[in-house]
């Protein structure tokens, strides 16, 4: 009897030991992972010549840093079970079984992986990208094979399953455009409205602040509408990413006092209104005025 036990606890022992060794081995192996991502990331970034590269390098960092966990923690955990006494070869053909009932109820699931590994080797999209996806607008947070998540400028955060990612539009690649929709009055000298608009992108691009961020100089497309109550001209300045907001606000900001000192009308829209005449058609007009939109 007691030779029994002492044999029995030799096999605990055993087991332990191995148990320990496996999990030991596994946050080893989870530790010289990250330690090889690491140093990785850094020999690229070091290498890499824009900033859209190393944002790229940051989101493939967090998906090697997941799939390597996983991999490690699953031969770990089927090393553990084998050393227990549970034998792996059935649960992996019950998996195998499972898998094929499973993956008929998880097709989205499944989509969403595949979608966002495409996503990230077509390098459509990476960490801090302004991006517009499924009607929803906002700066990437986060990006893994299963969702990406958005956060709006009021703070809101969109997960997004990448199954659903049909179309992604980025508005961070390369170089970006401050568009400017202005309009006047219609008695107002188009020639004249040019001119100021270009004097106020010239003071623009002298300036310390937004001089660095505009790549060139104003491009005026010309007359884009003559709507009803103003004269509508579009513009656009060329920008480094992520700054054409700014640009296009301290434009507007600019031309309103540029205008407002040379006399030049931003209008409100307006009607005329007749109110009936006699048979001789003298009788007068008279107008009113709406100040709402």
């Amino acid at each position: 009897m007691n030779n029994t036990l002492s044999f029995d606890y030799q096999n605990i022992s055993k087991e332990a030991l191995h148990i320990i060794a496996i999990l030991l081995a596994a946050w080893l192996l989870l530790a010289l992972s990250r330690k090889l991502i690491r140093l990785l990331r850094n020999y690229m970034i070091a290498r890499a010549g824009t900033a859209e590269e190393n944002r790229r390098i940051e989101t493939l960092t967090r998906v090697f840093r997941h799939v390597s966990f996983v991999a490690i923690m699953l031969v770990a955990g089927m090393l553990v079970l084998s050393e227990i006494g549970i034998s792996i070869a059935p649960i992996l053909g019950a998996a195998g079984v499972v898998g094929i009932a499973v993956g008929f109820g998880a097709q989205n699931l499944i989509k969403d992986y595949f979608n966002g590994f495409f996503i990230l080797l077509e390098n459509q999209i990476h960490h801090g990208d302004v991006v517009e996806i499924c009607e929803k607008s906002g700066v990437v947070e986060n990006i893994t094979l299963r969702y990406v998540s958005l956060r709006d400028y009021e703070g809101s955060v969109h997960y997004i399953p990448n199954g659903l990612i049909t179309t992604v539009t980025n508005k961070t690649r390369d170089h970006a455009y401050a568009v400017i929709d202005v309009g006047v009055a219609y008695r107002e000298s188009i020639d004249e409205v040019y001119k100021v608009m270009r004097s106020v992108a010239n003071e623009i691009r002298a300036s310390e602040d937004f001089g660095p961020k505009i790549i060139d100089d104003l491009e005026i497309a010309g007359v884009q509408d003559l709507a009803d109550s103003s004269v509508v001209i579009r513009c656009r300045f060329k920008t480094v990413v992520l700054e054409q907001w700014g640009v296009r606000r301290e434009f507007l900001r600019r031309l309103k006092d540029a205008f407002d000192a040379h006399g030049i009308e931003i209008p409100y829209p307006h009607i005329t209104v007749y109110a009936g005449q006699d048979k001789q058609g003298k009788a007068p007009a008279f107008r009113l005025e709406k100040t709402g939109q």
